[in-house]
């Protein structure tokens, strides 16, 4: 998880704030839970230079390469759905040519759609474009959950939507227990699946699929200072020990300890860079009454007085 993953993000004149926000602010906040960089991002445009967002807010822009070295390009929806400007057909195989994977969202993916005439089948757009692409063009075969992966290319309703599908990307990266703190720090209360029916439908959503799991999450972030044991998690939850050790293998690429260890962590890191709170008094509200210091340097690194003098310029 040392190497730097880099995104790069598409944006034309009219491009949805909400959007920009749910991509740079999951990988900004990553990178400051993680204590170390583990995402870089570049804000791009078709010719560069200064881009306005719908709501009037400006960011700059470089021009679009034609030899990428992101690893993932997010272009973005726009007010305008005829806007020439949104992500043009011919950049796609330039990304798509370095194994980079494309996110298409909203309006950019229903021009996508709608200029392969819905070939292959079973991508997704914004339930507003994805009425005009079924009902103008005839494409049933659009879906209405929140994205679809196609391999190289994801399409993706946008959104709200955008901030799950930059934390499920993100968590391939950096560790399930940042990403969930992550997701916390934006009051992000459940990361929705990608087969998660768009919310017109009003269906109901849960952080990982998994009720059981889920329940389990919540044991662990109600019980930091005074950590329950695996057994006794599980055991609330109605599982045996193995088959919540196989649910996080599954689910979360990690141990049930691993994750649990990593959400005090994060939860130490808080209140490093944020309380004057003693050390040792911050390893003892996270559940570690001993050995705190070499815990959290075998986890990050440094020490947790280096976190905090780095966190505190002078």
């Amino acid at each position: 998880m040392s190497e730097i993953c880099t995104f790069d993000v598409y944006v034309a004149d009219g491009f949805v704030l909400t959007e920009f926000a749910g991509v740079v602010e999951v990988l900004r906040l990553a990178n400051r839970v993680s204590t170390t960089p583990v995402f870089a991002w570049n804000v791009i445009s078709a010719k560069g230079g200064t881009m306005t967002a719908s709501c009037g807010v400006s960011v700059e822009t470089t021009a679009i390469s034609t030899r990428p070295e992101a690893a993932y390009l997010f272009a973005l929806g726009n007010a305008d759905p005829n806007q020439k400007d949104l992500l043009p057909s011919s950049a796609l195989g330039h990304y798509t040519s370095r194994q980079a994977r494309v996110i298409l969202l909203s309006e950019t993916a229903a021009r996508y759609i709608a200029e392969n005439n819905g070939t292959p089948t079973g991508h997704t757009t914004h339930w507003e474009n994805w009425t005009v692409l079924t009902e103008r063009l005839g494409l049933f075969d659009t879906k209405a959950t929140l994205a679809v992966d196609g391999g190289a290319i994801i399409t993706c309703a946008g959104m709200s939507s955008t901030f799950d599908i930059a934390l499920s990307i993100a968590s391939q990266h950096a560790s399930a227990a940042t990403m969930t703190t992550v997701a916390d720090i934006l009051l992000h209360e459940r990361v929705r699946h990608f087969n998660t029916l768009q919310p017109f439908s009003g269906r109901e959503v849960t952080s990982t699929g998994d009720p059981a799991l889920d329940a389990c999450i919540a044991l662990m972030q109600d019980n930091m200072e005074f950590p329950l044991s695996i057994s006794e998690i599980a055991d609330t939850a109605g599982l045996s020990k193995r088959s919540l050790e196989r649910k996080f293998n599954r689910n979360m690429r990690t141990t049930p300890n691993g994750y649990y260890r990593g959400l005090r962590l994060n939860k130490a890191n808080n209140l490093l860079l944020n309380t004057d709170m003693r050390i040792n008094e911050i390893g003892l509200a996270c559940g570690f009454p001993s050995g705190f210091t070499t815990i959290y340097r075998q986890a990050f690194g440094m020490t947790p007085n280096s976190t905090r003098k780095k966190g505190r310029p002078e």
